[in-house]
């Protein structure tokens, strides 16, 4: 730790001080903070009763739709020959398709109880452009029966094989869609429905674009033309052009039936949304917002936040970042605990990688004309790193302070902002919960200390659910949406 760090932490006197828990994994931390620290908070929602029958009755009783048995003999082709896709997510998205609340087993159920034959089902992981999915996260995302008994395959954003071209869309965008799933005689999205930071909300049209599309018809949906309006966030969807593109294209592709789930901010099913792709998505959409959204009537000097189950690498910790930034003062600091455990790589892609260096090299701004000049050819990976320019535009490289311990020190220097291990002693033994509890604490004290050797009072809040809680100003506009 550097000697200039110690001191100004030594100072502060940490008596009468409350404890939080904090997300980390399947882990909690527990630390400190002031006791005026205020805990933003989801509204409660008690968990469904009888999860599998939930699923079951959302399955009977589809939204603006027929049941499935009815869709499947409309389709004027003998059951038996009839193929079927189902684009399932992949493991960053805590959807439960197995156990007690699984959507894969009643829903292949069913099939194949209308005369589906097993070997004409599909299940596509609707990576984007993540990396595939391994064969054990798929035994834990799908379960072993399902793995063992259909065909599983992922989706590969950059295989031109893989592809059919459907033209473009309204809007321009080349439009590409993975052949597998296009081909089916009967196509099933299947997601969880919450917050998006660009997107509005997550699920339904989203299995499609970006989950089944290729990289051009990423390149547009994700680029700065989409990402920069001011329309393109959390719980917005009139005039969003990225939801607005997801859904066209999902419409022209032709989604037969679509399956989503909303969860708790303890990942426990609360409902299940089937039947029409807009419809079941709206209602989700209606149902998840009455308890997402935190109203402030102010702005902090501190925020704590954490990257959830959706943080399994710095990539994804963004939206944890980006959820934080309605909640902090311009110049003030924010502070994300994540337990980046992605096994290939706690930082992200190796484009991912290249992309932060350009940030840090170009700052936010330079960063931002970089993609939007003439000659930029799309990367992978790109819009992450100009989200993390939108967190830095507010409170600069020292306002943001990021705590994973699974990252190295020589890894952190891709990273933006300042790095919790740089609070710890050099290389001191210790569990990763214990490691990034300690970097978290310090953290907390070292913004209280530069806070109060300005002899200005401090404001803390904590973000308890992290990226799935929407804060926002009141007397914003965003906040009116």
């Amino acid at each position: 730790m550097k000697p200039e760090f110690k001191r100004l932490i030594d100072t502060i006197k940490t008596e009468g001080w409350k404890k939080i828990q904090i997300e980390f994994g399947p882990d909690y931390l527990e630390i400190e903070v002031p006791p005026d620290c205020q805990e933003l908070s989801m509204k409660e929602v008690p968990p469904a009763a009888h999860p599998g029958q939930v699923v079951e009755e959302a399955l009977s009783y589809p939204l603006a739709s027929p049941r499935l048995e009815e869709i499947i003999q409309g389709k004027n082709k003998p059951v038996s020959n009839l193929s079927v896709a189902i684009a399932v997510s992949d493991i960053t998205r805590p959807v439960p398709y197995q156990g007690e609340s699984g959507l894969l087993p009643p829903l292949l159920t069913r099939l194949e109880a209308a005369g589906i034959r097993k070997e004409n089902i599909k299940i596509i992981v609707a990576t984007g452009l993540h990396r595939p999915t391994t064969g054990q996260e798929k035994m834990a995302m799908y379960g072993a029966e399902v793995v063992s008994n259909y065909q599983i395959i992922d989706h590969k954003a950059d295989d031109p094989d893989l592809f059919l071209r459907l033209g473009v869309t309204s809007r321009g965008t080349p439009l590409s869609i993975n052949r597998h799933f296009y081909l089916s005689d009967l196509k099933i999205v299947t997601g969880l429905v919450e917050s998006h930071f660009f997107a509005g909300i997550s699920g339904g049209r989203k299995a499609i674009c970006p989950g089944l599309v290729d990289v051009k018809t990423i390149e547009k949906f994700h680029g700065p033309e989409y990402l920069e309006n001011p329309l393109a966030t959390n719980l917005v969807l009139d005039g969003n052009p990225c939801h607005e593109e997801a859904l066209e294209i999902a419409q022209r592709v032709g989604v037969d039936f679509s399956i989503n789930v909303t969860l708790n901010k303890d990942l426990k099913l609360t409902a299940v949304f089937a039947g029409d792709l807009v419809e079941s998505n709206l209602q989700a959409f209606q149902f998840i917002k009455n308890y997402v959204t935190i109203p402030l009537d102010r702005e902090y000097d501190l925020v704590l936040t954490h990257g959830g189950y959706v943080g399994q690498n710095h990539y994804q910790t963004a939206k944890a970042a980006a959820g934080a930034l309605p909640a902090v003062k311009r110049g003030g600091t924010i502070i994300i605990v994540a337990n980046n455990r992605d096994p290939f790589d706690p930082v992200g892609s190796p484009e991912y990688r290249t992309l932060l260096h350009l940030l840090k090299l170009q700052g936010p701004d330079g960063y931002l004309n970089l993609l939007q000049s003439p000659g930029w050819k799309f990367t992978r990976d790109q819009w992450e790193p100009e989200v993390w320019g939108k967190v830095l535009r507010k409170v600069g490289e020292e306002g943001l302070i990021y705590c994973s311990p699974e990252i190295s020190r020589k890894d952190y220097d891709l990273l933006p902002g300042r790095s919790g291990l740089e609070l710890l002693e050099e290389d001191s033994p210790m569990t990763l919960v214990k490691k990034a509890t300690e970097m978290t604490r310090k953290a907390v004290l070292l913004a209280v200390a530069r806070r109060e050797s300005s002899s200005l009072p401090l404001s803390m809040a904590f973000i308890r659910e992290g990226p799935y809680a929407v804060p926002y100003l009141l007397q914003t506009e965003a906040g009116s949406q």
